[in-house]
């Protein structure tokens, strides 16, 4: 009686706030523990879970909040949902000083549409009224307070609110539909690439890199992170709008910034790069429905053009090289007008870091991953 009277209790102090209009109280909640990822930024960042088979990370449970017991019985599962916070969209701190939903754009431009739009609840965008995703992944195994995961699309520090088990007998709808513009494969999949090719100086490079890099990595070796490089590379992870005007490669500076951060400071690029442009306006940013990065619409070209000087510096030799870092690693690539990529080039960033807790030693767990989904 005492718990459900405490239950109770609390449900009517979250409901009584000072306005008492319908929608109005608030949830408070506290994440139980943080991903470490593959996944070193955004750009790269798979936009749905399971595409890329490969990717490893694991779920470090917070010790003050939830005791490692917590995971017993999970393992007896091959899958689990992950709840989740998208810390990194660059709206995040207007959510919490606005009224709620304020300003809210109930449409977003869909990558897989060329920019059509969409209702905000017929797509998977990051920028939601309540910035909360979904994602499901395969449990790998469990060491202590520690879950390891394969194939799930969270980027490097995303805090997670809940685990739940993944109930095939329910949680899959064989007769489910979907439109035809999100389903991935197949030759009407216009953000999948022709081909992924790896220069000899590529591996060369990468391979001086895991020396450093092999220590701190779920992979055995770098072939087999190279293997991952070619999964997350076979769809397009360009923006909408770098899509569209390539000479832009807003990601692709964005990220050089982000190498170059100092180790231990927090930094979000993108927003340095916002509050450098004179006279830009956030109110002119688009939404990519796919991924938690805002790009520039092409039709405010005016206010654009002050960020189009910033990244003039990454065109080399007339073609454009972009970056995308996993692990750690700042890698190169170009792309062919036949919709093939040259991986060019990889080298060591400061992002580096060590393992999720002075316990877990990703090298003695690399065994237990089996590459399938």
């Amino acid at each position: 009686m005492g718990r459900i009277r405490g239950q109770r209790e609390l449900r009517q102090a979250l409901l009584s706030s000072k306005d008492e209009k319908a929608g109005s109280a608030s949830y408070p909640m506290t994440p139980i523990g943080l991903i470490r990822s593959c996944f070193s930024t955004r750009n790269g960042t798979p936009r749905q879970p399971m595409l890329v088979t490969l990717a490893r990370g694991s779920l470090v449970l917070s010790s003050k909040n939830v005791a490692a017991e917590a995971f017993d019985g999970l393992s007896q599962y091959s899958h689990c949902w992950l709840i989740y916070v998208f810390h990194e969209n660059t709206d995040l701190p207007g959510l919490w000083k606005q009224p709620p939903h304020k300003d809210f754009k109930a449409k977003v431009r869909v990558p897989r549409l060329d920019g059509g739009k969409m209702g905000v609840f017929a797509t998977r965008t990051p920028h939601r009224p309540c910035p909360i995703g979904l994602t499901v992944a395969k449990v790998e195994g469990i060491q202590g307070a520690t879950l390891l995961l394969s194939g799930a699309d969270l980027v490097d520090g995303t805090p997670v609110l809940d685990i739940k088990p993944y109930l095939p007998y329910c949680d899959s709808v064989p007769a489910a539909v979907a439109p035809s513009w999100v389903k991935a494969g197949g030759d009407d999949d216009v953000i999948a690439m022709a081909s992924v090719d790896f220069t000899e100086a590529f591996s060369e490079e990468l391979a001086k890199c895991w020396e450093t890099m092999g220590k701190l990595s779920l992979y055995s070796s770098w072939m087999e992170f190279q293997g991952l490089l070619k999964q997350v590379l076979s769809r397009d992870i360009r923006s909408l709008s770098q899509r569209q005007k390539p000479h832009n490669a807003i990601l692709s500076a964005l990220n050089e910034q982000y190498l170059n951060a100092p180790k231990d400071v927090s930094f979000d690029p993108l927003q340095k790069a916002l509050d450098n442009a004179e006279n830009f306006d956030q109110a002119d940013l688009v939404v990519d429905a796919d991924q938690s990065t805002p790009v520039v619409d092409k039709t405010e070209d005016a206010e654009a053009s002050t960020l189009d000087a910033e990244y003039e510096k990454i065109e080399r030799d007339d073609k454009v090289v972009y970056h995308l870092v996993l692990e750690g690693v700042d890698v190169s690539y170009t792309l062919l007008e036949d919709g093939k990529v040259v991986v060019e080039g990889a080298s060591l960033t400061k992002a580096l870091k060590p393992p999720a807790s002075r316990d877990f030693d990703p090298r003695n767990w690399r065994h237990l991953f089996t590459n399938t989904a």
